[in-house]
């Protein structure tokens, strides 16, 4: 059993961990620093400071204090897909041939070193696991479809639908 200290609206774990109980514990200034920073990753302090009109040292502590408790993950560069010549979006859908324990984890770790599979859910229904596929065009999907796909394992079967147009693709921000 873990203790925990409550400590205005945030848990502090005695590993050293901060979280947040949950989304409501989030204020005003929180909210407005997650869409700032939903908008513009690469803000300066004292920029990000002045969008949500406190200053420097307290933006700092709570920006600190979020990605410290999990809720910013992270920061990356956003690359268009399409610029790198991978057109191709497939949705497959996965049957195992059991779902016990190490099956699950045995294609979970599977799947999470395949850099073409930029989703992948488990899923209750008919089929165990929706992918989201990029590739070059259909001859290469083809390709890693015999190749790769259906060599992870305990892979039973597989169904393709190939994305005609993306309508809407974002990244969780703010007000999701």
């Amino acid at each position: 059993m873990r203790e925990v200290l409550s400590v205005i609206g945030w848990q502090i774990q005695l590993t050293g961990e901060i979280m947040a109980d949950n989304i409501s514990d989030l204020d005003r200034f929180d909210h407005a620093i997650l869409a700032t920073l939903a908008q513009d990753g690469r803000i300066s302090i004292t920029d990000l400071a002045k969008c949500i009109g406190l200053s420097k040292s307290p933006t700092q502590a709570r920006l600190r204090r979020l990605e410290d408790s999990g809720v910013i993950v992270g920061y990356r560069a956003m690359l268009n897909p399409i610029r790198l010549g991978l057109d191709h979006v497939a949705f497959v859908e996965v049957r195992l041939t059991d779902t016990r324990a190490p099956t699950l984890s045995a294609f979970n770790a599977a799947v999470a070193l395949v850099p073409q599979i930029e989703q992948a859910h488990m899923i209750a229904g008919s089929f165990d696991y929706l992918l989201k596929v990029r590739t070059r065009d259909m001859s290469s999907y083809r390709a890693f479809l015999g190749d790769t796909i259906s060599a992870l394992p305990h892979v039973s079967s597989t169904s393709t639908y190939v994305a005609m147009e993306a309508v809407k693709e974002v990244m969780l921000s703010e007000g999701s």
